[in-house]
């Protein structure tokens, strides 16, 4: 029927209308449920062939149905004949393609053959390209669906959206595929077919229970009209790169988690009196020589093999500052003064008086829990961490020691990393997090008085808290619930600490608001604690300059829920956006949202001194890490665009981090066995550079001096022992040249005296010998 109307239409008509004609064809995508295995990936080619090519093979193919499907189905499938074939063949003018929800779900479910269904439109479209030799492809049919019960607001259906129509846009650029065309399903709601009314795929929502069946657009209609007017994606968000340079004292620096300062800290060789002998006997041991006594020499900082290493490291990254955090049951195992580990204590010392001697200045981190790991010392833990206020005076008498110990070396103090991610720990119930929440902010505001007023005016350092500081926007910009989603996100993630330092003293006024509403609704039961006049007191100042973990852009949208967790407080739900640049754990990689958090800050809170003191994506190569080096670049430009355009006071730039662990996301700009990766080398170039200038300007700052003697520094720490054989070599060289000498001259008088007593003598003349 289709090929008699093509020729019908090709004869009689395109001479004068000259318009195109062909059939659209829908199908799924199947990818194979073991990648590497031959027998998987062949079944996916014949469900593919099953499905889209049992139409296209005749009309885009040879004019006959495809072979697999002649075998197998050769007592049902009938037969062209070769009239037929040759009328079959090349009817159609472009390949119109249908693709979205009814394709996967197909009756018969033999035609997936067990393998994985996929929304990879891309893919589908490079598989019509190498059956049928490229043919040019309209998209005839494409869109997803939502519930009934959704009305305009339909998000989910903007993402499946941008992921389809960012296919074809990857498909068109990088994969030359001729796509002329995409056209939207559907215009309306109306009836699905065998859903009937229960979905709904209409670009206008349809009242179908008004007299007048009103229409009303949705947000994806929104969303399709702004992708018509731009032709695709344009990067709104993000400005023109800038050319300039961050201020000379601004610090470069590369973060790292917990030290665990090693239990056998030096290298027993320098402190063992004893002379040892190797296998004596054939047994492979060392035997100890009774009698002898060597000469030792005072144990030193680079003994330590840990320390050794990471200033190894250190040089190489060409760093200005290391942040680092101390291991609080490591220094204080019972959690008291009672027992302090001195050793502990030196490998700290050794690590920042080492990096001190390569001008690498250190911010030391106190506190580091993380979400699996508390990081307290076992009997605080036991009697309930930061539930029990006890911690509090715990943790005041713990920094007075380390104060005591390391602040004559250290300008720069976090007392805590992340305390807005206490939620991730203290689950149990809303009210546990708030609770430990604010004794944890109690906690640093004693520290933060007990440093300014005894240690303060000696040391002449700087003390604040680490907040973890993710930007969020709303998922669906055209609804006003996401956008104050996104505003509740802010308040309860960075405002819950930073308002009482930074502001007013007390939690944000948006928090307490929302959580009461809650509450009146009987959607919640928390209460979030309350100051008293001297605990504002207390805590408000009490910072000295703001601190922001930032990695990623969130993408938030409300959603009311019913329980007593911080979460369900919020009313916050993400949404992942596929279609955006992501780590292999997620992270969407959006550089423009480090810039709008640092003017949220600015705007909230003024004027203050920032440290990003952690920024970093993880990228699985252990070598070639282009990732990294793209977000580093991407990243550090935002930051820029901050100091020069927005006048924010940015102090400062930590990467994270400095070595990954084994079985971890991949942070590290060195793999667990230490080897360097690439983006070591492009982050020293913004190092030495300052940041982006321009191509006639010259550094302001003395740099390249810095980091000659950062290169020699290195070669020699790296080069010690070789240094040391060679001058070991030269001196014995030259001692046995002088002997050597001192012998031969020795040897030469004497020969000569000797020579002189065979000489004659006149009369009466004595011989006398010197």
């Amino acid at each position: 029927a289709h090929s008699k109307v093509w020729h019908n239409y090709n004869s009689n008509f395109r001479p004068h209308q000259k318009g195109w004609l062909s059939i659209t064809l829908g199908s799924h995508w199947i990818e194979p449920n073991r990648s590497q295995n031959t027998m998987d990936i062949l079944k996916c080619q014949q469900s593919m062939v099953s499905a889209l090519g049992w139409f296209a093979n005749p009309i885009h193919g040879d004019g006959d149905y495809p072979e697999v499907m002649k075998k197998k189905m050769l007592s049902v499938l009938p037969i062209f004949s070769e009239a037929e074939k040759n009328e079959v063949r090349g009817t159609a003018d472009f390949f119109a393609f249908s693709f979205g929800p009814n394709n996967f779900k197909p009756q018969n479910t033999m035609t997936k053959m067990g393998q994985i269904v996929s929304l990879n439109l891309r893919e589908v479209l490079n598989w019509i390209k190498l059956e049928y030799g490229n043919p040019r492809i309209l998209i005839a049919e494409n869109g997803w669906f939502t519930d009934s019960h959704v009305e305009t607001e339909d998000t989910t259906a903007i993402y499946m959206m941008k992921n389809f129509l960012n296919q074809v846009l990857q498909a068109i650029r990088f994969d030359k595929i001729q796509v002329f065309g995409y056209t939207a399903w559907s215009l309306l709601d109306g009836f699905e077919w065998q859903d009937a009314y229960t979905t709904r795929r209409g670009l206008f929502y349809v009242d179908f229970n008004s007299t007048q069946k009103e229409r009303k657009p949705k947000s994806s209609a929104l969303y399709y009209k702004q992708i018509i007017q731009e032709n695709g994606f344009t990067l709104k968000e993000s400005t023109p790169d800038v050319r300039g340079q961050f201020p000379c004292d601004f610090s470069w620096g590369v973060t790292e988690s917990v030290l665990k300062p090693e239990s056998v800290a030096f290298a027993s060789q320098f402190n063992d009196p004893h002379l040892y002998v190797w296998n004596v006997t054939g047994n492979r041991l060392l035997h100890r020589v009774e009698g002898v006594r060597l000469k030792t020499r005072p144990a030193q900082c680079t003994d330590i093999v840990s320390i050794k290493r990471q200033l190894e490291m250190l040089a190489r990254m060409k760093v200005t500052h290391y942040r680092f955090a101390l291991d609080w049951p490591s220094i204080l195992p019972t959690g008291n003064l009672s027992t302090i580990n001195r050793q502990a204590l030196r490998y700290y010392r050794c690590v920042v008086s080492e990096g001190l001697k390569l001008n690498i200045s250190p911010m030391v981190t106190l506190y580091y829990p993380t979400h699996s790991h508390l990081g307290l010392p076992l009997p605080l833990q036991h009697s309930g961490g930061w539930l029990n206020t006890s911690t509090v005076k715990a943790f005041q008498d713990y920094a007075h020691l380390c104060f005591q110990e390391l602040g004559d070396l250290v300008k720069v103090w976090i007392t805590i990393n992340e305390p807005n991610r206490l939620s991730d720990i203290y689950s149990r119930t809303s009210n546990d997090t708030y609770r430990a929440a604010h004794n944890l902010l109690l906690a640093h505001a004693l520290v933060w008085h007990l440093y300014d007023r005894h240690y303060r005016p000696a040391q002449r350092g700087a003390l604040s808290l680490s907040l973890h500081s993710d930007w969020a926007e709303p998922a669906n910009p055209y609804v006003d619930s996401h956008w104050k989603a996104a505003e509740r996100f802010l308040q309860f993630e960075i405002a819950w600490f930073a308002e009482p330092l930074f502001k007013s003293g007390d939690y944000p006024l948006a928090m307490r608001e929302y959580i009461a509403f809650k509450n009146r609704q009987g959607l919640s039961s928390s209460t979030l604690p309350h100051f008293t006049e001297e605990e504002r007191r207390l805590v408000k100042g009490a910072a000295d300059f703001c601190a922001l973990n930032h990695f990623t852009t969130r993408f938030v949208m409300h959603a009311s829920q019913n329980g007593s967790s911080y979460d369900s407080d919020r009313d916050v739900r993400f949404l992942q956006d596929i279609t955006c640049l992501s780590s292999p754990t997620r992270l969407a990689v959006i550089p423009w949202g480090e810039r709008k958090v640092l003017r949220w800050i600015q705007k909230n809170y003024g004027h203050v001194d920032v440290y990003i003191t952690a920024n970093g994506i993880d990228d699985q190569s252990l070598e070639n890490d282009e990732l990294r080096k793209y977000y580093l670049e991407k990243y550090i430009q935002e930051a820029l665009k901050a100091y020069l355009v927005d006048n924010i006071r940015l102090k400062g730039y930590y990467t994270f981090k400095l070595t990954e662990e084994k079985a971890k996301s991949r942070f590290g700009f060195f793999t667990s066995d230490f080897k360097a990766k690439s983006s070591i080398q492009f982050y020293n170039k913004l190092i030495s550079n300052n940041g982006f200038p321009s191509e006639n300007s010259s550094s302001r700052c003395s740099q390249n001096q810095r980091d000659t003697e950062c290169a020699v520094c290195l070669f020699l720490m790296q080069k010690k022992p070789l240094i040391f054989f060679g001058c070991c070599f030269f001196s014995t060289l030259a001692l046995l040249l002088s002997i050597t000498i001192f012998h031969k001259r020795k040897k030469r008088k004497f020969w000569k005296a000797k020579n002189l007593q065979h000489i004659p003598l006149k009369k009466g003349q004595k011989r006398v010998l010197s």
